[in-house]
């Protein structure tokens, strides 16, 4: 085959395999190209989480038009939510783990137990968040360090966020069933339609636009809202209804006591090594508030540009946990490891990308969203130095992933306590009031802490101890 056909041959496998990618497969990605699988589970989940991080980005597009108050009320309110990620995400990755071993054994059946079990967890785990939402909003922006105007006028933003969590909370652990079973595809088309949405009612409620009220950053938090629980009866219209590779039938409903156990004993670690992170970020949080609302709205406008980039390079290292779970379920550790190195390394190579632009056009993109030059200058200070880091976290992305995947979700939870409670915290509040650098210490300490999750990820992944992990 001389260059020219090769070439073009190269150039149609690709297209007819991102096609097969963005509709869905019934491939079995325990076989086969390795390559091919991670390119088919990386697009839709690529797509997927880029989806999620519009949520933030759009919001905030529309809220900075109020001021840098509602821009930190929405700051403020996304670090308590992290807490509710922490137990949406930890659980997600347990019914990720479970779901795709069941799937990597050919065990259907049991797959479909698994999943019905993590949607029964997530409910359960959303309603002390929804209290605490509806009765203590006030009270929790305070202790936050919120001014005047956030506590007065912002709270109402706070109680639609954490009141209505459950349906972040399924919008997830769903996502997670249909990716563990290798419907990468479906999870993406979720959160397009949870995003349109979204997108739609957000100028809409925030502004008043046509008929809608203007309700301010009030109007945000009810527009996700709506968008999210628009996402979740789709969820469960096509679990019902039957996806290529997992199906819930009538008759699974039920609680099933030995698979939920299962199911919370592989989440737990989850969940502790991502209320590590955010607990982190909270305290990151409450330093940068001590500097003000101008350097708050800058950090909160950062962080959700690089929400942006970092959701879709999630997505890639979700495939690894997929890829590793079902590998294993299929007694094949070493496709499992393979595959993590290709992921990881893919990754990198976007992560490359994404920290030049940074570097580049830092002021540009915070512009996007401010014309405040003290927010500009402030988040454009934290674009620049974490992206410093970012070919090192592509790794302390992946590999904690291939970790989770493996069901061994305690390795992961032990990096995040050395890197954020023994690392991050103590070296971000040294360098900003020790060292008087403020704000960007703690941007400082993000860069060194996230770097120090990738080394010492590779470290315990050549282990191979994961391997070894029964579910």
């Amino acid at each position: 085959m001389n260059p020219e056909v090769r070439s073009k041959y190269r150039a149609k496998t690709l297209f007819t395999d991102l096609r097969d990618a963005i509709r869905g497969t019934e491939m079995d990605y325990t076989e086969g190209s390795i390559g091919r699988a991670v390119l088919l589970l990386s697009v839709p989940m690529i797509l997927e989480m880029a989806m999620e991080s519009t949520f933030a980005v759009v919001d905030v597009f529309f809220v900075s038009k109020l001021g840098s108050s509602a821009v930190a009320t929405v700051g403020l309110t996304e670090s308590l939510l992290t807490l509710m990620y922490a137990v949406a995400i930890g659980l997600a990755m347990g019914t990720t783990a479970v779901v795709s071993r069941r799937i990597g054994e050919k065990k259907k059946q049991e797959a479909g137990i698994a999943g019905v079990q993590s949607i029964w967890i997530a409910i359960i785990a959303s309603l002390p968040f929804a209290i605490v939402g509806l009765f203590f909003a006030k009270d929790v922006l305070i202790l936050m360090g919120g001014d005047d105007w956030v506590v007065t006028q912002g709270y109402r933003y706070t109680q639609w966020m954490l009141g209505g969590n459950a349906v972040i909370m399924l919008l997830f652990v769903i996502n997670a069933i249909f990716r563990g079973a290798g419907d990468a595809a479906i999870a993406m088309r979720v959160l397009i339609i949870s995003n349109g949405i979204n997108i739609f009612l957000d100028p809409a409620l925030i502004l008043g636009l046509g008929p809608f009220p203007a309700m301010g950053v009030e109007g945000a938090a009810i527009a996700t809202n709506i968008g999210r629980a628009t996402g979740v009866i789709f969820q469960l219209f096509i679990l019902f209804r039957g996806a290529k590779h997992i199906k819930i039938l009538r008759s699974q409903i039920g609680i099933h006591v030995e698979t939920m156990k299962t199911l919370i004993t592989t989440s737990l670690g989850g969940i502790g090594q991502f209320i590590i992170a955010t607990s982190s970020w909270i305290f990151l949080v409450r330093i940068v508030s001590e500097f003000g609302s101008i350097a708050l709205a800058g950090y909160t406008i950062a962080v959700r540009i690089f929400i942006f980039t970092i959701e879709p390079a999630w997505g890639m290292s979700n495939a690894a946990a997929t890829l590793v779970g079902q590998n294993l379920g299929a007694g094949k550790p070493d496709r499992a490891e393979r595959s993590t190195w290709i992921t990881g390394f893919a990754t990198m190579g976007f992560m490359f990308l994404v920290s030049i632009c940074y570097v580049l056009f830092d002021e540009e993109l915070i512009r996007i969203f401010s014309q405040e030059q003290e927010v500009i200058a402030t988040g454009a200070d934290c674009l620049r130095i974490i992206a410093y880091g970012y070919l090192l976290y592509a790794w302390g992305m992946v590999m904690p992933q291939a970790f989770n995947g493996a069901g061994d979700t305690i390795t992961p939870t032990k990096i995040n306590f050395v890197a954020f409670w023994l690392c991050e915290i103590p070296l971000a509040y040294f360098l900003a009031f020790n060292l008087d650098l403020k704000q960007e210490g703690v941007y400082w300490s993000v860069m060194v802490s996230e770097s120090l999750i990738g080394i010492i990820g590779i470290i315990w992944f050549r282990r191979g101890k994961w391997k070894e992990k029964k579910l």
